[in-house]
């Protein structure tokens, strides 16, 4: 089979390996959709990340937001059958630890804890193989391309969402309207929010955001006060998807008193200069949050036909496996919507 590798140096490889083989309690899946993330791009693609262990890439198939059809099932796999339809939850823990049980694979510290894509084959390829307990079900009116979006980028920006209790009787900031920005979008607008402002220095992905009805406006990053007033004088709830310093900066500044800072966007760096009238005295909550558990995945995919929400409409550009290299260099310029592979 044919598989996308990522040397470094901005650089994306076709090369063939053998099929796998479904083990214990895996799942073999042929491949139908499976999109690029700015983790690739920021982590691997560039330059290979040093000193986080969970982002210490081992030469793998690149890829971690797979979905594809089940086309075979190793013993002791007792839920899935050939032809089920399913995105993967890009990180397989122990399933034994505390956070495993509670589906929070990502926090999984074992050394067992391997993310597709990173440490373990990906989805960039024709096949995929996947532990069954990864997998979840894709319903009829969800497509591959949805579950792909799902798998990483969509269920990042509904954990986030969730963890701000985002609902009707909140105004919305997106700062950094990528992928995970517009994700955060559309679910904010799914979930009530209004109204929904972004900011991006691209004027292609704002242009982008306001097409897809993922935000109401979209401003560049020094239209803050602009993005204010049409907040009503602040967005109750900010999530800065950029992942910069400047970006996390501007989401704090548009936030009104007693606002929740969202932080996404991985990377590093918040300066606050004054942090008694910029925090204390506004009584500003931060909160983090890392990707999504499996439940809330589930329940994302499972309510997407009842919102009539497709994410599969970020995806701006679509190549096939023998095209990785030019996918990659698009997906490296910053200004594509979700740059998808689709066998």
């Amino acid at each position: 089979m044919r598989g996308v590798f990522l040397p470094g140096d901005s650089t994306a490889e076709v090369r063939e390996v053998p099929d796998p083989e479904p083990g214990h309690g895996q799942v073999l899946l042929a491949m139908k959709a499976s999109t690029i993330c700015g983790s690739d791009i920021r982590a691997i693609y560039r330059e290979h990340a040093q000193g986080d262990p969970a982002e210490m890439y081992q030469g793998v198939v690149a890829g971690h937001e797979p979905a594809g059809e089940v086309v075979a099932v190793g013993p002791g796999a007792v839920r899935l059958s050939v032809g089920d339809r399913v995105c993967v939850y890009h990180i397989s823990g122990c399933g034994q630890c505390d956070n495993c049980v509670r589906g929070f694979q990502i926090s999984c510290s074992a050394p067992q804890r391997a993310a597709y894509g990173w440490q373990r084959d990906g989805g960039h390829a024709d096949l995929i193989l996947a532990e069954e307990r990864d997998c979840i079900v894709l319903p009829d009116l969800v497509s591959f391309l949805d579950g792909a979006c799902v798998a990483c980028g969509f269920g990042t920006a509904y954990e986030g969402l969730l963890r701000a209790n985002v609902s009707g009787r909140d105004a919305l900031a997106v700062v950094g309207l990528g992928p995970v920005g517009l994700a955060a979008g559309l679910l904010g607008a799914k979930l009530g929010a209004t109204p929904r402002v972004g900011l991006d220095p691209s004027p292609e992905r704002r242009q982008l955001a306001l097409e897809l009805g993922a935000v109401d406006q979209a401003f560049a990053p020094d239209d803050v006060e602009a993005a204010r007033a049409v907040s009503g004088g602040g967005a109750d709830v900010a999530v800065d998807c950029s992942g910069s310093e400047p970006g996390r900066g501007s989401a704090i500044a548009l936030l009104r008193e007693r606002g929740r800072l969202v932080l996404v966007g991985e990377g590093n760096g918040m300066t606050v200069p004054e942090v008694s009238p910029t925090l204390i005295h506004p009584s500003i909550t931060i909160i983090g949050s890392w990707v999504t558990n499996l439940a809330h995945m589930r329940e994302l995919v499972a309510r997407l036909p009842y919102w009539d929400l497709h994410p599969e409409v970020i995806v701006s550009d679509r190549f096939g496996i023998d095209e990785a290299a030019a996918a990659y260099r698009l997906a490296n310029t910053g200004r594509a919507g979700k740059v998808a592979l689709v066998p």
